[in-house]
């Protein structure tokens, strides 16, 4: 069921129709725009719901949302599709998913952390927070595979920092990472976690990009992609680094702009297609 190379791509926030902070038009129409250049036919779904649908006869789903998930009946499904030959290209708040009130701060504020769910280990990665949007350095691992080639060896970005626990190291191609260091966030900020597991052993990198395997097919995560408008922001404040002010940016684009970014995104397009 797997062998047109027809793409089904999500993209979407939670609540159904609402943004959730980010600019899923933005994303969504970049990548149309990469599958048009490939004449390559594509469906399009706001979240996960209707999955089973659509995924029989695609060989790449490509996802960019921020709330929607897979539950356990779709993640089931997908699991299947990846193990017979597909492909799944996620990108930034895939990795998150459902968050849970766990107690209030001082000031009486809920404070929140996300929930592990079965769909992170189809994916590979679970995202436990991200500390102000700041510019950092990106460091390419593999120049030779086929979803880095041609990028070069570092590259720099604005984007949210995301912390992602890996979920399966030893079958997992880390392909870019970030000297971040601990988690920044000022109080408050962000989720919480009872152990920063994103955090590699070297006690400053992070896993921002990797590729794993599954059955015959393949799964790759990018962590990077933060975009956003004057409507759909819901950064407080940045890092200097960004704006001296520390105000946000209201039209935000982030690494989309960024032409290794970008490169990244066309190799890891053709990786699971075949080109």
């Amino acid at each position: 069921m797997t062998n047109r190379a027809r793409v089904h791509i999500v993209a979407g926030g939670f609540p159904p129709g609402m943004p959730a902070g980010h600019d899923h038009d933005y994303a969504r129409s970049r990548l149309l725009d990469w599958m048009m250049k490939r004449d390559e036919p594509t469906t399009m779904g706001n979240d996960f719901n209707d999955i089973d649908r659509w995924l029989p006869g695609s060989k790449l789903m490509v996802s960019y949302v921020a709330g929607p998930f897979l539950n356990e009946q779709m993640n089931e499904y997908v699991k299947d599709w990846l193990e017979h030959g597909g492909h799944w290209l996620a990108f930034h708040g895939t990795s998150g998913g459902k968050a849970v009130r766990v107690d209030t701060n001082a000031e009486g504020r809920p404070r929140r952390a996300m929930l592990k769910q079965p769909h992170h280990a189809t994916l590979g990665g679970f995202f436990l927070n991200h500390p102000p949007i700041r510019k950092f350095r990106v460091d390419v691992r593999d120049s030779g595979h086929p979803i880095t080639r041609g990028v070069g060896g570092t590259f720099e970005v604005m984007d949210e920092p995301y912390m992602i626990e890996v979920q399966e190291p030893e079958k997992t191609e880390i392909l870019l990472t970030a000297e971040l260091g601990p988690d920044a966030s000022p109080e408050g900020f962000g989720f919480v976690y009872e152990k920063d597991t994103a955090l590699m052993e070297d006690g400053k990198t992070r896993a921002m990009g990797y590729t794993k395997p599954v059955g015959q097919g393949s799964v790759t995560y990018f962590a990077l992609g933060h975009c956003h408008t004057p409507n759909s922001n819901v950064q407080p404040f940045v890092e200097e680094n960004v704006s001296a002010d520390k105000k946000t940016p209201m039209l935000f684009r982030g690494p989309w702009i960024v032409p290794e970014f970008e490169k990244l995104v066309e190799n890891s397009i053709d990786y699971a297609l075949g080109f």
